[in-house]
């Protein structure tokens, strides 16, 4: 979890989801930030890299648009020396 505050900050329609995800979940990672924001997004992004043997990233290959972005994420996999393997499907965009 990125921020307690981070369930709050998704659109009204998408709660029922999110809840019925979190209570399936085996175990939940929390930063112990309260604000969602970038920098608990990434800082939950972090937690989670530290978890994996291997980062997956769905990637087009430009910049951040924002602080906590897909470059930043694969940037710090790779620091850390997590492999990761990047996919674009060939005929996908970017909105």
């Amino acid at each position: 979890m990125p921020a307690e505050e981070y369930r709050a900050g998704l659109p009204a329609w998408h709660h029922v989801t999110y809840d019925a995800l979190l209570a399936q979940a085996a175990r939940v990672h929390s930063t112990g930030l309260r604000r969602s924001d970038a920098q608990a997004h990434m800082a939950g992004t972090e937690i989670l890299v530290g978890l994996v043997d291997r980062l997956i990233a769905v990637w087009d290959g430009l910049p951040a648009r924002g602080y906590g972005g897909t470059a930043d994420i694969v940037a710090y996999a790779e620091r850390t020396g997590v492999p990761v393997t990047v996919v674009w499907p060939e005929d996908a965009t970017r909105d």
